[in-house]
Order: C-alpha cells, then sequence, then structure tokens
C-alpha cells in the first residue's frame, strides 16, 4: 500500500484527508505540525474523527517523514518552504496545496523539484481542474472581444484573498488573452469609468460556512457565459490530494500538476 505523511494535520484540509485515506487506499505514516501546535502529541486518526492509528502528531519533520512516499501539505508558505528543505534531504516527495505564496517564495518552492518530485495544485479536486481545462476552452474560442471576470466565495475563516484556485483561473485568462498580473482589477469602487477592454475582473466574498464556490464570467453583447464550480464538502479536495499523493509515490523528481495525475498534459 502507498504511504503518506499529513503536513498541516490538525487544520480542516488535514483532518478531512486523514479522515478519507482509507477510501483512497493510502496509509498514514506521520502527521506534522507546526512546533507551538496544541495537537503536538494527539493520535492523528482521533483528531480526524475515525479512530486510533498510532501516528501521534509531532513538529519534527524528519520524524514524520522517515517511512512515507509522499507528503501532502496544507500549513502556510513559511512552512511549505521548511518542509520542501526537509524533503529535499529525505527524498521524499510533495504534494503542496497551500495557498497564499508570493512570486519569490513561489520561486524557490519550484526550484525543489531538481530534487524532489513536487507536485503543487491550487486545488486539488477533480471538478476544479476540469473547471480550469474549461475556463482556457472558453477563453481560447471566444476571445478577448468577451469580457472576464472571476468570482469566488469562501467561509470566514479563509486568511487569503484571493483564493488559490481564483489566482489560477486569473492566470489562465491573462494568458489566453495576452494580458498579464497588472491587467487584473481586484474589485471596483466609486467612478470607475468604462472598462477597458484589457482588464479581468476578480471579486472575493467571505463569509458563513462556505466551502469554496467559483465563477468565471465571460461577458459578450448579447450572451454571457457562466462556468461555476460549487464544492458542498471538504471531501472533493481531500480525496484530490490523496489522489495526487498515490500517483507521486516512486516518482521521478520534476514540477508536476494535477494535470499529470489526471493524463491531461
Amino acid at each position: 500500500m502507498s504511504t503518506y505523511s499529513m503536513s498541516g494535520a490538525a487544520g480542516r484540509m488535514g483532518r478531512a484527508i486523514i479522515a478519507c485515506q482509507k477510501q483512497a487506499g493510502l496509509e498514514l505514516v506521520g502527521a506534522l505540525e507546526h512546533p507551538g501546535s496544541e495537537h503536538l502529541g494527539q493520535d492523528a486518526g482521533n483528531l480526524a474523527g475515525i479512530g486510533e492509528l498510532g501516528i501521534s502528531i509531532t513538529s519534527n519533520a524528519k520524524k514524520a517523514l522517515e517511512k512515507a512516499g509522499a507528503v501532502i501539505d496544507f500549513s502556510s508558505p513559511e512552512n511549505t518552504l521548511a518542509l520542501a528543505e526537509v524533503c529535499s534531504e529525505t527524498g521524499t516527495g510533495l504534494v503542496v496545496g497551500t495557498t497564499g505564496f508570493n512570486e519569490a517564495q513561489k520561486k524557490k518552492l519550484q526550484d525543489f523539484s531538481g530534487k524532489i518530485a513536487l507536485l503543487i495544485s491550487p486545488n486539488m479536486s477533480l471538478g476544479v481542474n476540469v473547471l480550469f481545462h474549461l475556463t482556457r476552452m472558453a477563453a481560447q474560442v471566444l476571445g478577448p472581444d468577451y469580457a472576464a471576470e472571476v468570482t469566488e466565495i469562501h467561509h470566514r475563516h479563509k486568511k487569503d484573498a484571493p483564493s488559490g484556485t481564483a489566482v489560477k483561473l486569473l492566470e489562465i485568462l491573462e494568458e489566453q488573452f495576452g494580458l498579464g498580473a497588472d491587467d487584473v482589477v481586484h474589485g471596483r469602487s466609486g467612478i470607475t469609468g468604462e472598462r477597458p477592454r484589457d482588464q479581468i475582473g476578480s471579486h472575493a466574498l467571505r463569509g458563513g460556512d462556505v466551502v469554496g464556490d467559483h465563477t468565471v464570467f465571460l461577458l459578450g453583447e448579447g450572451e454571457r457565459i457562466e462556468i461555476t464550480h460549487r464544492a458542498a464538502s471538504r471531501s472533493t479536495f481531500a480525496m484530490g490530494a490523496l489522489r495526487a499523493a498515490k500517483w507521486l509515490n516512486g516518482q521521478k523528481p520534476g514540477l508536476y500538476s494535477m494535470d499529470s495525475v489526471l493524463g491531461l498534459s
């Protein structure tokens, strides 16, 4: 059976992933949290609500990774980079679901792909990865004559905006329309004037317990297309992350995405 460790084991996504592992056919062999976590020493299975697994949560990354074929990380950019350094020493494959990286951090993370099998995805859901492809296809066909806007909704606890998924959607639209990050406007207020053709709008809503909704609008004269993905449960992300970790077990060093896992690249 393929093995994995969980970084961010006490977080919402970490617990959801551990809860789904049996269904995905993986075995948890290590659970990692930051040094100040109140959950250190607790059993990861108990915390995930599936009963005792005999895996205690630790802050020692090398200990958490020693038996793992891959590690799934949902933590923070700083913790992810520190974990990637340890993975480069142990040879452990790394699945990164963490979001909120700045450009320098993103570049530093990608550089580790020369030493380890590294899979980075802002969203592990199979449906969201189909959303990425549908967005690319629609933008290719319609072109920049159709105004593009991206909206996303998440629970009030989410710390970054726009979401990593929204950022990926914006990057797809920028690429297809020949635009750059400077052409994206995040929200609008006041007297903004007429909307320029070479602009993409981004809007983030926060509140309640929304797991994650994303909609791409392509607005033309006399018609519009809306492509929407709504997540009702974190289990969709969890199963995708576990599928990625299972695929990454035994892969050679390189930079991968969910496209690689799904055979879309």
